[in-house]
């Protein structure tokens, strides 16, 4: 095997050799050096390396308008182009950067910094130079890129992915709720049979629980719409020209097809990370709802032949290495370990938020992770149980007409007119002695056979 070609670069602290191949610099590859933590594993999330580029560019643009001094139409052009594959995911290998590393993302800015000047400058052929600092980090720092970098793939990824494939498992669940009109069984509270239930309005409880939570969500993705960027080292906007701010949240907005703000007060928009929080716990809720609806599925599923069996799913593949025949409802299993993390990963978001200190949170590359990871796997995982699960599941009549009249609560019909204490005695009877709630009222003299069918329809209770 060849020896690896190096090539010198400098910082402030002075020389580095880089890896010849790499379009990063000094500052990345100190990183690389210092921070082996989560190598390969815990790198920086794409959907942030994408915010950069949109970023980057952006400034670009309103240093190009603002600042023509400084950012001449030549350079603008080649900076232009290289935020441009960054942001097109061109150039995914040139950020190695891990989570864990410094708590502002200094490090990661630099790795943006470095990897489009370089670029910009192997696009002019060599002609120009590019500098990280001075050029591509023109007007900005990173504790105010950052933290605008984060708002802007929280935002998409809540708009691109986890909203769309929301919005697909409720079609898939209206679907289901219209094919199962009429249909009526036994009702659950505290795990024990209940009065009757239409199952078209069971499943309405659950398609409207997600209905409320894309309310939520969407309420929560709103304040994200707020950079930080304008805000520099600590809020008040050093070495920025007037009007940056405001120009480039126009342009990101221009460039992603979503609506941008400058945050009104830069003081909080660099210390503060409530609107993450605010945004995480909406989508919390959504795991919350999607834990309880895979539980309720996975219930109701149950058996072949010794469980509940009132509705069927999907067999996707072998359940069991074991027991030969077994199919298990896996699907509803994944949805409930993303739910998991998703809590978990809201405790995470939750205490690094808190950490502000003075003009400045440092837990923010952490905290971001944990957020796109929330997004990415709620969107994916829906989108695996609509498909692989929802779109699958067929009632069984027959078991929910059996159970429907084996319920004893559906003695419940029967209280207005022979009172709660009567209907109470019929239901202890008939389930001490094992017969019917019929066969008991009788017994005990309260109703005539003929008056009982009168009274006792139990499809109609719903």
């Amino acid at each position: 095997m060849s020896e690896m070609e190096y090539r010198t670069e400098h910082d402030s602290l002075g020389e580095v050799q880089v890896p010849a191949d790499k379009y990063w610099g000094a500052q990345t590859q100190r990183s690389v050096e210092n921070f082996r933590i989560g190598v390969g594993t815990e790198t920086m999330p794409l959907e942030i390396i994408r915010a950069f580029g949109i970023l980057k560019q952006a400034c670009v643009q309103a240093n190009k308008e603002l600042a023509p001094e400084k950012m001449d139409v030549k350079k603008a052009h080649f900076l232009d182009r290289a935020c441009r594959k960054v942001a097109d995911g061109e150039l995914n290998d040139q950020f190695p950067l891990v989570v864990f590393q410094t708590g502002s993302g200094t490090q990661t800015n630099m790795n943006a910094n470095e990897v489009i000047a370089h670029t910009a400058h192997l696009m002019a052929s060599g002609n120009i130079d590019f500098h990280p600092n001075d050029d591509v980090n023109m007007s900005q720092s990173s504790n105010d890129t950052f933290p605008s970098a984060m708002h802007i793939a929280a935002k998409l990824l809540i708009e691109e992915r986890l909203l769309p494939a929301l919005e697909s498992l409720i079609s898939a669940f209206w679907m289901l709720e219209e094919n199962s009109r009429g249909i009526v069984k036994s009702g659950r509270t505290h795990l024990q049979d209940a009065v009757p239930i239409a199952f078209s309005q069971e499943i309405s409880g659950w398609r409207s629980s997600l209905e409320r939570d894309r309310e939520l969500i969407r309420t929560a993705a709103g304040p994200l719409s707020e950079l930080a960027i304008g805000a520099t080292a600590v809020g008040t906007g050093l070495n920025a020209p007037k009007g940056f701010d405001v120009s480039v949240s126009e342009k990101v907005s221009q460039i992603t097809g979503s609506r941008f703000v400058p945050a009104a007060n830069k003081f909080h928009a660099l210390t503060s990370r409530d609107e993450l929080v605010f945004a995480h716990g909406a989508m919390k809720a959504l795991a919350c709802d999607l834990m309880k609806i895979a539980n309720d599925i996975r219930w109701l599923a149950s058996g072949p032949r010794l469980g509940l069996g009132e509705i069927s799913i999907p067999e996707n593949e072998p359940g069991s290495s074991i027991m030969p025949g077994k199919v298990n409802p896996t699907q509803c299993e994944a949805v409930t370990m993303v739910a998991v993390q998703v809590c978990g990963n809201d405790t995470a978001v939750s205490m690094a938020a808190s950490q502000g200190n003075f003009e400045l949170n440092v837990f923010l590359p952490v905290m971001i992770y944990n957020f796109l990871q929330s997004g990415r796997l709620l969107a994916d995982v829906m989108e695996s149980f609509e498909k692989n699960c929802v779109r699958g599941i067929r009632p069984n009549k027959e078991k929910m007409t059996e159970n429907l009249h084996l319920s004893l609560m559906t003695a419940t019909a029967l209280s207005p007119y022979i009172g709660y204490e009567n209907t109470a005695k019929t239901v202890q009877t008939a389930h001490k002695e094992g017969i019917s709630l019929k066969e008991a009222c009788v017994k005990l003299g309260f109703l005539s056979p003929e008056e009982f069918d009168r009274l006792y329809h139990p499809e109609e209770m719903v």
